[in-house]
Parts: C-alpha cells; sequence; structure tokens
C-alpha cells in the first residue's frame, strides 16, 4: 500500500492507496510545534481503527507546503514505517512542462494537482484549489504548466472579517439560501461564499481569455464542494485530486504510469 500525505497549512490530509483505490481519506489540524512521534501515534492509532496493519504501507508520498513539518513527516514515516517518503518537488518528472519563471516556487500541492488533473483530462485546464489559500493553476492541452493565481481562501476571510470587526460574528460555512441575506449571519455566509463564487468565476474566464480558448475546470479542496454548486464554471470537484497526485507521480516515478 501506498501511504499519500498532503501537508497543507491548516490541515494533513492522509490516505491509503491499493494499487489506485483510495482507503480514507483522513484529516488532522496541522500543528507546527507537534513532534514527529506524536503525529506517528495518531497515524497508528487510525490504522488500528480501521483494521490496518502498519506493516502493509510499502510506500510513503508526501507534498508539504509548510517547510518545517516536511523533516518531522520524513521521521516519522522512516519510524512508523521504516520507509523514506518520497517528496514532490519541480525536479520530479511530473509529467508537465514547467513554464513558471521559476519552477522552484510552485507549491508541491499545485504540482500534485496539476499532474493528476492533466493525465486525467489530457487537455488545457484551470485546478482550483478552494484551501488555506484559493490558488488557480493553467495548464495546456500540451501540458505545459503555465502559472497561476493565488488569492486569499475562504477561512481567511471569513477569519479577518470576525477580527477585524466590532459587531459581525464567526459564522459557519453554509450555503445562504439567497444572496439578499435578511440578518447578518446569512448577509455573511452570502458574501464569503457567493462572493468567493464569483471570484472564481472573474479569475477563470480572465484564465481562459490569456490561454485563447476555453478549459475544463475542476475544483478541489476542503472547500471546494461548498463553493462548486454557485460557480458557473466549475465543471467538477475532485476533493480528493492532491493525494490522486501523489500516487500518479509515486507510479511515474516508479515508471508504473501506465499500469
Amino acid at each position: 500500500m501506498l501511504l499519500a500525505i498532503d501537508i497543507g497549512n491548516s490541515n494533513v490530509v492522509w490516505g491509503l492507496f491499493q494499487d489506485r483505490t483510495l482507503i480514507g481519506p483522513w484529516r488532522i489540524s496541522t500543528d507546527v510545534a507537534q513532534p514527529a512521534a506524536a503525529y506517528g501515534d495518531r497515524f497508528l492509532a487510525q490504522l488500528k481503527t480501521s483494521g490496518i496493519e502498519p506493516g502493509l504501507v510499502t510506500d510513503v508520498a508526501l507534498c508539504s507546503v509548510v517547510p518545517s513539518l516536511t523533516p518531522v513527516f520524513e521521521q516519522m514515516t522512516a519510524a512508523c514505517f521504516h520507509r523514506t517518503p518520497l517528496a514532490v518537488s519541480s525536479a520530479m518528472d511530473t509529467g508537465l512542462t514547467l513554464l513558471y519563471t521559476d519552477p522552484g516556487e510552485i507549491g508541491a500541492d499545485r504540482l500534485a494537482n496539476a499532474a493528476a488533473a492533466y493525465d486525467r483530462y489530457k487537455t488545457a485546464l484551470i485546478v482550483v484549489d478552494l484551501g488555506t489559500a484559493t490558488t488557480f493553476c493553467a495548464i495546456t492541452q500540451r501540458g505545459e504548466f503555465l502559472g497561476g493565481a493565488i488569492a486569499p481562501g475562504l477561512g481567511i476571510a471569513a477569519e479577518a472579517l470576525f477580527s477585524r470587526t466590532a459587531q459581525l460574528p464567526r459564522v459557519d460555512f453554509a450555503r445562504p439560501k439567497t444572496v439578499i441575506g435578511r440578518d447578518t449571519k446569512s448577509s455573511i455566509q452570502a458574501g464569503l461564499i457567493i462572493g468567493y463564487a464569483g471570484l472564481v468565476d472573474t479569475l477563470v474566464s480572465r484564465i481562459e481569455d490569456e490561454l485563447g480558448q476555453k478549459a475544463f475546470v475542476v475544483a478541489t479542496g476542503g472547500l471546494a464542494s461548498l463553493v462548486a454548486p454557485e460557480s458557473r464554471t466549475i465543471q467538477e470537484v475532485r476533493p480528493n485530486l492532491t493525494l490522486e497526485g501523489l500516487a500518479f507521480l509515486h507510479r511515474r516515478t516508479l515508471g508504473r504510469d501506465k499500469v
């Protein structure tokens, strides 16, 4: 089994691949102060709950946008699974031509998303990741990673609204019934959810203008399923795209991407 780990700013999302079937995924809060042993205890406890022996893990792949946690998880996988993880970076063969000015600046999660999406659809793509940050990746029909856009995530916007105002409350993320909110809570939800759908649609439209063609738009990330129904441009939601990208890049590195 392949253990795939996506280390994000807010959450660590992980799962197991038996061939191409994902078991999980599971999610825990990201904590830069937590040592390798503590993460290991949580991983092993989840495997025990799921009836999976740690010895069944034969390989590990990870992507990380939290540099300080990368060695922590390397220590954890070595201690718990006796494996050295394959870490996603722009130096590896992703199946894409990276036309970013400095490919080393591309987030590992964005690389995993783009590689998995292009492998799946083989067409011009815009990948929207609605997580801590809202990111957009533009990929041409020839598999060229051009770049994209990065905006503050929905959670960051909501927290800023709550912390920087005296009277606006913190609200749960829920789809509003109407755009015209009839109370403060629904007004904030409308501004956040429908407002971010508008942000997505505008950036997708402008990216397509620069691509010179329509692109297939796929969304991922923890908030994708919330925003997608309000978007006019998102065509498919793949909540586990980053983990799928890790599995694809692992297969490709081992020369098994056609298996």
